[in-house]
């Protein structure tokens, strides 16, 4: 194998690991902003559960306020009745005391069913607070995890980095610059083996020639088909 081409698979070794690391990398914040989403989302649900046992308690006071409304009307109309001697007014104001009594009766017991319902919401509110606080407690505790991971991931990606300078400062510019540019493209391994006349790249038949030409190991091959630098190996074999 050609100096060269073993120069070139460390490289490709480095810049496999830092374009490795970068896509992780890119897969925190995204990752950060999902847990602290999760923990938003419980904040939002107790907000919203307090909300409504506020709005049950705020009908539960207008009931409330209903109610000794008409009671005041009853005492006016008690009143009234004292003071009125034709049994006809009587007896019209009678009907407005049992019309005011009923009423009283239906607001009451739809009182009752929101004080019922307010301490079912009082209930979910203690669940909310707890599903909330957890929810908090966990996204706390990965985002440090996150943030540990991240920490590590930059400072290997900055070390392969350095490697990575000082092994292309010894590979000779033009080959470096063919190298740099596949990679560009390819994103992928660049420098692949060939095996049975297949490289390892596209995974593409290639000539004779080319096979020939990797065998000698002379010079610096590209593949046909998709431009990658294939090398050959005594392990590997030859379709010729």
């Amino acid at each position: 194998m050609l100096d060269v081409i073993e120069q070139l698979l460390v490289l490709q070794d480095r810049d496999q690991k830092i374009m490795r690391l970068q896509e992780e990398l890119s897969r925190i914040e995204p990752e950060r902003n999902a847990l602290l989403s999760k923990a938003d989302n419980s904040k939002e649900a107790l907000k919203k559960a307090k909300t409504e046992a506020q709005q049950v308690e705020s009908n539960r006071k207008e009931l409330e306020l209903e109610v000794e409304s008409k009671k005041k009307q009853i005492n006016r109309y008690a009143s009234q009745q004292l003071e009125t001697k034709k049994n006809e007014e009587y007896q019209a104001l009678s009907k407005e005391i049992n019309t005011c009594k009923s009423d009283i009766e239906k607001l009451e017991d739809q009182e009752l069913e929101l004080m019922e319902s307010y301490d079912l919401k009082l209930d979910a509110i203690k669940e909310a607070e707890k599903t909330a606080k957890e929810a908090q407690n966990r996204a706390d505790e990965q985002v440090g995890e996150l943030k540990v991971r991240e920490a590590n991931q930059k400072r290997d990606k900055q070390n392969f980095e350095e490697e990575r300078t000082q092994l292309a400062s010894k590979i000779d510019p033009s080959v470096l610059v063919r190298y740099d540019r596949l990679l560009k493209k390819k994103k992928s391994k660049v420098v692949v083996g060939i095996n049975r006349g297949v490289c390892a790249g596209c995974h593409m038949a290639l000539p004779t020639q080319i096979q020939v030409s990797c065998k000698a190991q002379s010079e610096i091959v590209n593949c046909s088909n998709c431009g990658r630098i294939v090398y050959f190996t005594r392990d590997m074999e030859l379709n010729l």
